[in-house]
């Protein structure tokens, strides 16, 4: 396969019924190069924005995961399942959760709001004993995961749907990086007493790549491309150009003096090129990523 697309990021909107890695195995395909990986999972049911890099953008994606993340989810209150969502079996006999109220909720959705201990979904990928936690749950293995920090800076109940015995909340929700919706879904549905799992999933958001942005398969297929890394860089991180003595010295691995910044910094040569992304040490801005050819 060719590398002609070139190095940079592709915003994918990623269809339902499909895993993370067949959206990979695809862009592999349409963009004609081996070297696509993506920054964040999605679960087969969910949708919307997924973050892919191309060629030496699979590089950058290191620093793409930890952005926080924006979904639209529904939450199915009255019975609780084994996976937290509609895939897994339920855990019990549904319960009538037409009658929880309005306020009742809201208390519950605002304790799950703000910098809060969750204990992941137990069909995570996170790993136990050098296997994934998902695959545990299905060899039939109970999993119990320790509870991690995550900040839920917005949770909000959009609308309310009576099914049968089911209520169907439609939510929006803003999380930290490595927050489980699904989860949010199951403790809310515990605090009321009435059970609760995901049955919709779609992220608008990871950092700063948006729905709006996002390209279904077949655009990709139509026209495909990505956006250059100098490009990606300019939109996440401060700028600094340097001069073509210093770029030469990053691209051999050498110091910048200091960024002043707390985080990544894009290092540009005078004709516009990313020579490397830097971070602050005690001996200087160290290199923290080289794109640009040692010559």
């Amino acid at each position: 396969m060719s590398e002609g697309v070139g190095d940079g990021i592709l915003v994918v909107d990623k269809p339902a019924g499909w895993t993370s890695h067949d959206v990979v195995g695809r862009c592999r395909r349409l963009l004609s190069t081996r070297r696509v990986g993506h920054a964040g999972t999605l679960d087969p049911a969910a949708t919307g924005v997924l973050v892919l890099g191309a060629n030496r953008g699979t590089k950058f994606l290191t620093h793409l995961v930890a952005h926080d993340k924006a979904y639209t989810a529904t939450v199915r209150l009255g019975v609780a399942t084994l996976t937290d969502d509609a895939e897994g079996e339920p855990l019990g006999e549904p319960a009538d959760a037409t009658g929880v109220s309005e306020q009742a909720v809201a208390q519950a959705v605002s304790a799950l709001t703000g910098d809060i201990a969750q204990v992941p979904s137990s069909v995570s990928a996170i790993k136990v004993d050098g296997e994934r936690s998902y695959a545990r749950v299905r060899g039939g293995h109970e999993v119990e995961l320790p509870a991690r920090p995550v900040t839920v800076s917005r949770f909000e109940v959009l609308a309310r749907r009576v099914e049968g015995p089911f209520l169907d909340l439609d939510v929006v929700v803003e999380v930290s990086s490595g927050t489980y919706v699904r989860a949010l879904a199951r403790d809310l549905g515990r605090a009321l007493g009435v059970g609760g799992h995901l049955t919709a999933l779609r992220r608008t958001r990871s950092g700063p790549f948006t729905l709006e942005e996002a390209r279904t398969l077949e655009q990709v297929e139509a026209a495909p491309r990505v956006e250059p890394l100098a490009a990606v860089a300019r939109r996440l991180f401060p700028a600094r150009d340097v001069s073509e003595y210093e770029a030469a010295n990053l691209a051999h691995g050498g110091f910048l003096t200091a960024t002043g910044s707390p985080g990544p910094v894009g290092a540009f040569a005078p004709d516009g090129t990313l020579v490397a992304l830097v971070g602050d040490t005690a001996r200087g801005a160290k290199p923290l990523l080289v794109l640009a050819p040692a010559g």
